[in-house]
């Protein structure tokens, strides 16, 4: 079985001090004093910028990432990781207007680049998310702050970790072979 990791670098382009872990993470610090580039050899990782999985998060499937703008990052400031293997290869999620799963829903198994365009509204209070693993996006086009959506019912939106119900974008999280 092939070993689960993502390797921290400190500089860009793969550079300077590097910690590679392989399992979550609650406390970086010690290791590392910025983060600069990252490598997935595996997995699904959310990576945050405070210790105790708090603050922004960020998802990162296999690949390269040379510099923290990759990743959509605000900063170099990486303080926690947790790692998500893969299960299947389904997808689905309902989205809801209002708190507790009320007002109009859409079901969804496919990317969102735009929720107005397809939901005619941005704030999306609730969601139940049936299989997979999917990424929020506070902005559309897949862009601002990230939300990693696992397995479950989030019946406010601040149990996903938003401050206000808007969401911009949403896409599945998939294996990159």
């Amino acid at each position: 079985m092939a070993t689960r990791s993502i390797i921290f670098y400190e500089d860009r382009n793969f550079q300077g001090r590097h910690y590679e872990c392989s399992s979550d993470c609650a406390d970086l610090q010690s290791y590392f004093s910025r983060c600069n580039s990252i490598r997935v050899d595996s997995d699904c990782w959310v990576i945050y910028e405070k210790p105790s999985y708090k603050g922004y998060q960020y998802v990162l499937t296999k690949g390269e990432y040379p510099d923290y703008q990759r990743w959509m990052g605000y900063n170099d400031s990486i303080r926690s990781c947790r790692v998500y293997r893969y299960v299947n290869s389904s997808h689905k999620m309902r989205v809801y207007e209002r708190p507790d799963f009320g007002g109009q829903m859409m079901e969804f198994m496919d990317d969102c680049p735009s929720v107005y365009d397809r939901f005619r509204y941005r704030d999306i209070h609730s969601c139940n998310v049936m299989d997979g693993y999917w990424t929020m996006y506070d902005q559309p086009n897949y862009r601002g702050r990230q939300y990693f959506m696992r397995p479950g019912e989030y019946r406010r939106f601040s149990d996903w970790g938003a401050i206000v119900p808007s969401v911009g974008s949403f896409r599945r999280v998939m294996d990159n072979l």
